[in-house]
């Protein structure tokens, strides 16, 4: 056999390969329930979700949300939609350790969970905005992400056979890019998750949780300390924290560094919710967790070390038994809905 007739098939497999590698991920499709409740908020939440006085909640917003989420009218190329990343059946997360977007270009961190996401005060692993509403708008004009722009998006709906009408019910003026990013921020508004086993236990029923992951629960109350970043209702103090994850790793990710340039800031990423956890791995900003047990050794040996790491931070000497009941805690925080997610009713309705 010739030598050219040894590299052709070589070569033929390696177009393909990176072909294959410079896909954009698929785009699930919309399985969620056919109406979502506006007003739902499940066991464990506080009652009272912050909705910005100038986009509350109404039908038409969040139907209108929702139909662009799954869209990829908002890609430059049509290609990806808010869905590629963050999936419903892997609680609203991205599935892979980094996100992916046009071009199958791959991001620098793990797409998080949009669960609860409503109760939230910084938006990003770096938190460089503050609004659900600031935060929609930003992967469109990403490069990596959708490569477009709020005004290339807004051109195409305009155009469309069937979104101009459907802005005019949601909002009085119509398409715009601020109509855009309140659609999406509206439809992110209703994916709620709680009602799990721990909040039955926390509310009184004693026997939601077994000997084993109340053993857990006590350990993240006390021994572990995890309840100093992983506080509140969505078991998050949205604030941000150096815990060394990958800092060894060039180039290092400075993380809200990026945001502030305070020195403080080298390394620290938002702190996430704990809730739908067994549906949104990979874990920690990179994705570099794949299992819960992970983080738990993680946290163990007190996260990574590095100049700036967090206060809160030092090795738990956890045995191994103790290690098996925090990950059985921390399971607890989800519920069957949590992977193919579906809007929930307040408990006992």
């Amino acid at each position: 056999m010739s030598r050219a007739c040894l590299i052709c098939p070589l070569l033929v497999g390696m177009t393909i390969a990176m072909f294959q590698a410079a896909q954009p991920p698929q785009i699930p499709g919309d399985t969620l329930p056919a109406k979502l409740s506006l007003a739902a908020i499940p066991l464990g939440l506080d009652s009272n979700r912050p909705v910005p006085k100038d986009n509350p909640l109404t039908e038409a917003k969040v139907k209108l949300g929702r139909k662009l989420f799954f869209d990829p009218i908002l890609s430059a190329d049509g290609t990806v939609a808010c869905a590629s990343c963050h999936q419903p059946a892997h609680g609203f997360a991205g599935p892979s350790r980094l996100g992916v977007g046009l071009g199958g270009k791959e991001g620098k961190r793990n797409a998080p969970s949009l669960l609860n996401r409503a109760y939230g005060s910084a938006f990003f692993w770096d938190g460089r905005e503050a609004s659900l509403e600031a935060q929609a708008l930003q992967p469109i004009a990403s490069p990596l992400e959708m490569g477009a722009s709020a005004a290339d998006a807004v051109k195409r709906l305009k155009l469309h056979k069937e979104y101009p009408a459907q802005f005019q019910v949601a909002f009085p003026d119509g398409v715009t890019s601020a109509n855009l990013a309140k659609a999406l921020a509206s439809f992110e508004r209703v994916l709620l998750t709680g009602d799990t086993r721990v909040d039955r236990f926390r509310s009184g029923d004693v026997q939601a949780l077994n000997d084993s992951e109340r053993h857990g629960l006590w350990l993240f109350e006390s021994r572990g300390g995890c309840w100093r970043c992983h506080s509140g209702g969505n078991l998050t103090d949205e604030e941000f924290h150096n815990t060394g994850v990958n800092w060894e790793k060039a180039p290092i990710d400075l993380g809200r560094y990026e945001v502030t340039r305070q020195d403080s800031d080298r390394g620290r990423f938002k702190t996430p919710t704990l809730r739908g956890l067994t549906a949104t791995a990979p874990y920690m900003h990179d994705g570099s967790m794949t299992t819960l047990d992970e983080v738990v050794d993680f946290y163990n040996r007190g996260g990574g070390k590095n100049p700036h790491l967090d206060a809160a931070l030092a090795p738990l000497a956890l045995s191994p038994a103790d290690v098996k009941d925090l990950v059985g805690f921390l399971k607890a925080l989800s519920n069957a809905t949590d992977r193919g997610w579906q809007n929930q009713q307040p408990r006992g309705k």
